[in-house]
C-alpha cells in the first residue's frame, strides 16, 4: 500500500511540472490556437466552453491508459493504475482551483481567503495580463513564485492607463 501511495503522490507532483511544461511550450506555442480563447476577456467569448477545454481530454488520455493498463496487467503492473490515480487527482485539483476558484466558471467556492489562495490568484492574474502567446509568466498552478505572496502594491495612474 505504501508503494501505491508513493506512486500516486509522485504522479500528482509530476503533473504540476507537466502542466507547467505543456502550458509554457505547447499552449503558448504550437497549440496556441486551442489556448488563445482562454486569454480573451469574458465578453468576447461565445458560450460556456472554450477551445482551451480540449486540454482536459489531452490530459485524461494518459490517465485512462494508466487505469486500463494497470488493471489488465495487474499481476506485475498494478502500480501503473496508481499513476492514473495521481493524474486524475491532479486534474480534479486543477479543475477546482483553475476553473472553479480562479475563473469562477461554477459558483461553488468564491470565498477562499488565505495567503496561498491570494498568491495563486495574483500569479494567474499576472499570467492573464498578457493576451498574446509571448512574454508570459506563471505557467504553473500550485507552485507559485514568492513575489506573489507579498501584499498587493498600489497601481500608479500611469500604470493603470496602460492596462
Amino acid at each position: 500500500m505504501l508503494l501505491y501511495t508513493l506512486v500516486t503522490l509522485a504522479a500528482y507532483v509530476g503533473m504540476e511540472f507537466m502542466a507547467w511544461f505543456t502550458h509554457k511550450y505547447l499552449m503558448h506555442g504550437l497549440l496556441w490556437s486551442w489556448h488563445e480563447d482562454h486569454h480573451q476577456p469574458k465578453h468576447l467569448k461565445n458560450g460556456f466552453f472554450e477551445k482551451n477545454d480540449r486540454f482536459f481530454l489531452v490530459f485524461a488520455i494518459p490517465s485512462a491508459f494508466c487505469y486500463m493498463f494497470g488493471s489488465i496487467k495487474a499481476d506485475h503492473y498494478f502500480w501503473v493504475f496508481f499513476i492514473g490515480v495521481g493524474i486524475s487527482l491532479y486534474g480534479l485539483t486543477y479543475f477546482l482551483i483553475h476553473d472553479v476558484y480562479i475563473h469562477q466558471r461554477f459558483s461553488w467556492f468564491r470565498q477562499l481567503d488565505s495567503i496561498y489562495s491570494r498568491a495563486i490568484l495574483r500569479a494567474h492574474g499576472a499570467h492573464h495580463a498578457k493576451t498574446s502567446k509571448e512574454d508570459g509568466e506563471s505557467f504553473g498552478l500550485l507552485v507559485v513564485h514568492p513575489k506573489f505572496f507579498g501584499k498587493r502594491r498600489k497601481v500608479e495612474p500611469t500604470e493603470h492607463a496602460n492596462h
